[in-house]
């Protein structure tokens, strides 16, 4: 096996733990709503949004580690590159509006229980 073939095994690997991240933790959320809502136990929607959107975040890191993997060792072509800097922006700036609905901060925000200065 060749260094590249073993590169895009690898790629594809991750690509579907990526997606397995996502399905995965859209289906347990999905889960937990139901069995919140049958048992009255509490908020639904927004808890099933937070795990939702924590699965997605995890699934896209996942992605984008897959097409970093594949471009970089792959095929380094600029062609290439700049196509991946440009899937790379587009899923950053997911990443970072996802962490504002889960938290309701930017993630270089301080958690509001942390004390400055202490």
């Amino acid at each position: 096996m060749e260094f590249q073939e073993a590169v895009e095994i690898v790629g594809e690997c991750v690509d579907a733990a990526g997606v397995a991240a996502i399905v995965v933790g859209a289906v347990a959320a999905g889960v937990q709503a139901v069995r919140r809502a049958g048992a009255r136990s509490g908020p639904v929607y927004q808890p099933f949004r937070q795990q939702l959107g924590r699965s997605i975040l995890l699934g896209l890191e996942l992605l984008v580690a897959a097409d970093i993997i594949r471009t970089v060792a792959v095929s380094p072509t600029f062609e290439s590159v700049g196509v991946l800097a440009g899937i790379v922006l587009i899923r950053t700036f997911l990443s970072f509006s996802l962490e504002l609905e889960i938290t309701g901060r930017w993630p270089w925000q301080p958690a509001p229980d942390v004390v400055r200065g202490s």
